[in-house]
């Protein structure tokens, strides 16, 4: 069964070159480091966020899904929300010491 590619091709209307190859855009998402090279950086941010306090895990290199897995196990070994984007992993609450403990527990060894 042959794939069905046109949604790739939506703003190209026709082409009368036979040769002519459609250019799709491929996101080239980073490999996951292992996590003992990963350099994550937390710190607490009050600024630009309504008046919360909020601790952010930054530095985090590799694929998304990879991030928000990471984000899913802070925020659920701390008990409090938050989200995960951007390379950055967002948890509600002023927990720095928490989340670096819980970090170097699951073998990023490199948090500071």
């Amino acid at each position: 069964m042959r794939k069905n590619d046109w949604k790739d091709r939506l703003n190209i209307v026709y082409s009368t070159n036979p040769d002519f190859a459609y250019e799709t855009e491929r996101d080239n998402e980073v490999e996951t480091l292992p996590k003992n090279q990963q350099k994550l950086r937390v710190s607490v941010e009050k600024k630009g966020r309504g008046g919360k306090t909020v601790t952010v895990v930054s530095g985090f290199v590799g694929t998304e899904d990879d991030l928000k897995d990471l984000g899913k196990f802070l925020k659920t070994k701390c008990g409090v929300g938050g989200s995960a984007k951007d390379n950055e992993v967002l948890i509600q609450g002023e927990l720095k010491q928490r989340v670096i403990d819980l970090l170097k527990a699951e073998g990023y060894t490199q948090t500071k």
